[in-house]
C-alpha cells in the first residue's frame, strides 16, 4: 500500500504474529466458555427447586450483570486503559439513556395510576373486581 492511500494519522495494517493471534483466540475462547457457563447456571437457577424461591430473581440479576461484564471485557474489549476513554464514555452515555427511559416510564406509570383512581373510593376498583 502506498503512502498516499492513507488518511492522516492512519498507519499501515500491522502484521500480526502467530503468538498475537493465538493470544486473541485464547481470550475469545475464555470469554465464550465463561458466557456458556453463566448461561447454563442461569437456566439451572431458574428451573431448580434447590434454591430459596424468593432469592432466585436476585440470583438471576447477579448472573445477568456477570454476563454483561463478560461480554464487555472479552468481546467488546472495554477496559480502563487510556485508549478506551471514548468507548467507556459511550457505554456510560448508553447506560444513562436507558436509565432515564426506565425511570421516566416508571414515574409516568405511577403518576397515571395515582391520578386515574377514583378519589372518593380508593378501594372501589378492588371491591368491584372481587364481587361475583
Amino acid at each position: 500500500m502506498s503512502t498516499y492511500e492513507l488518511a492522516p494519522g492512519d498507519e499501515a495494517t500491522p502484521v500480526r504474529t502467530r503468538e498475537e493471534m493465538l493470544s486473541e483466540f485464547m481470550v475469545l475462547t475464555a470469554g465464550f466458555v465463561l458466557a456458556i457457563i453463566l448461561t447454563a447456571v442461569s437456566f439451572w437457577a431458574a428451573n431448580t427447586s434447590l434454591l430459596w424461591a424468593p432469592g432466585v430473581p436476585l440470583g438471576l440479576a447477579v448472573l445477568a450483570f456477570a454476563q454483561m461484564g463478560v461480554h464487555l471485557v472479552f468481546f467488546i474489549n472495554i477496559t480502563t486503559g487510556p485508549d478506551n476513554t471514548n468507548n467507556v464514555l459511550a457505554l456510560a452515555f448508553g447506560v444513562l439513556i436507558v436509565l432515564l427511559v426506565m425511570v421516566g416510564s416508571l414515574w409516568i406509570m405511577i403518576d397515571l395510576n395515582a391520578n386515574m383512581m377514583p378519589p372518593e373510593a380508593p378501594g372501589a376498583l378492588m371491591n368491584l373486581h372481587m364481587q361475583h
